[in-house]
């Protein structure tokens, strides 16, 4: 099969490649001739963006019977890279990797040309683990510089906080928001610049195009249709710069609205693009606890629970609690809640109410920041501190 291997730009996938498992072939014998390397983002590459020229400098370059391995840097560079990719698969004596950092070019092309010939391999920016395995410090240093500068390699490999700061509001700007705007052709880059704002600002809430739409009308006097807004979100998503979470009705066993949530696949990147100036810490773990999900292969929903409380005069009142986390892998099932304390008796009956109303015996379990070690309640509930769940990758099964 292809390999694909995708993920947001910055986080790893050329060096995973062309350092990692090159010097994994090299001590395992592999001739160095024998390893074609194409980035075709490079501008020393750009005559192999041509897809005639492309195929035949591999064919070229492949001198005898012997395996080759290819790897074929940000290959979305490349137009009708599906049929190229289709005819490498005819040659028995040909393992070929492919990088991009595009969702799009994934779902819509690969998946639909190959059927069943490709696997993707998603890369993520440093998970939490990775990150404190090389921190030069103590817990509470490393989750502090972990929830302010997030995971990006580079950024992690900064001396002082202003380098790091910088380079994230860069690549930002000079990156990502430049790719996007070039490879949809969007003429009003101010507009998708304050959109990003407003999912920034917006992290772990619930929100919608026309919400935001709605929003532009009242607060700027911008018209920004409620279309575009989608098409835009779904610019920034193929990009993996963000993630949306869906609602799921717990009882009712289905997906629900149009709202959903947003989160940002490095907390880093969210925080540089607001200056480092909205730093609620809820909202961030919030989105540190979703990539570490994700990092580990969960498909990740929000939940919603529908009960009916007593009110006044011997009403009843109907009321949507929420769920932070349904949590799905295989026949496995998990109910997460995210806390920043549960100090007070109050927060924990906010953030137990609506795993008690959940009708199913599915683990439940709150995550609190911190470095409590796990336990189980009266209710069955378990709850472990944020350094337990990062830092255990079966952290779930306790």
């Amino acid at each position: 099969m292809i390999k694909v291997i995708t993920g947001i730009r910055r986080c790893g996938k050329s060096f995973l490649l062309f350092v990692l498992y090159k010097k994994y072939l090299l001590e395992n014998g592999v001739d160095q001739e024998h390893i074609i390397e194409i980035a075709l983002d490079g501008i020393e590459n750009e005559e192999l963006r041509d897809p005639k020229k492309c195929y035949q400098y591999i064919k070229d370059s492949m001198q005898d019977d012997g395996r080759y391995y290819l790897f074929l840097d940000e290959v979305q560079f490349m137009p009708r890279f599906e049929e190229v990719l289709n005819s490498l698969l005819r040659m028995s004596n040909l393992d070929v990797y492919v990088t991009g950092s595009n969702s799009k070019f994934l779902s819509s092309d690969i998946v639909t040309e190959f059927r069943g010939r490709g696997d993707e391999v998603r890369i993520y920016p440093l998970s939490f683990a990775e990150f404190y395995s090389v921190f030069q410090g103590d817990y509470e240093d490393a989750w502090e510089e972990y929830m302010r500068y997030g995971g990006l390699p580079q950024a992690a490999q900064f001396a002082t906080e202003r380098q790091k700061a910088e380079y994230l509001k860069n690549i930002f700007a000079n990156v990502y928001i430049k790719d996007v705007v070039e490879r949809n052709r969007i003429q009003n880059v101010d507009e998708i610049g304050t959109l990003v704002d407003i999912l920034a600002s917006a992290i772990g809430s619930l929100t919608n195009p026309t919400r935001i739409s709605n929003t532009f009308a009242s607060e700027r006097g911008n018209s920004y249709s409620n279309k575009t807004i989608s098409n835009h979100i779904d610019y920034l998503t193929e990009a993996f710069l963000i993630s949306k979470a869906n609602r799921y009705d717990i009882k009712g066993r289905k997906y629900v609205g149009a709202n959903l949530k947003y989160y940002f696949t490095d907390v880093g990147l969210r925080n540089a693009r607001l200056n480092f100036r909205q730093q609620e810490s809820t909202h961030i773990i919030e989105n540190i606890v979703y990539n570490e999900l994700l990092v580990r292969g969960y498909n990740v929903d929000v939940g919603i629970v529908d009960v009916y409380e007593k009110g006044g005069a011997g009403k009843r009142i109907h009321k949507q609690l929420e769920v932070d986390f349904v949590v799905n892998q295989g026949s496995q099932r998990y109910y997460i809640q995210v806390a920043y304390d549960l100090s007070s008796e109050e927060k924990q009956t906010q953030e137990f109410h609506s795993l008690r109303n959940i009708p199913d015996s599915f683990k439940k379990i709150v995550i609190v920041n911190g470095t409590a070690k796990p336990w189980r309640n009266d209710e069955g509930f378990v709850i472990m501190g944020m350094k337990y769940f990062l830092l255990n990758a079966d952290s779930l099964e306790f």
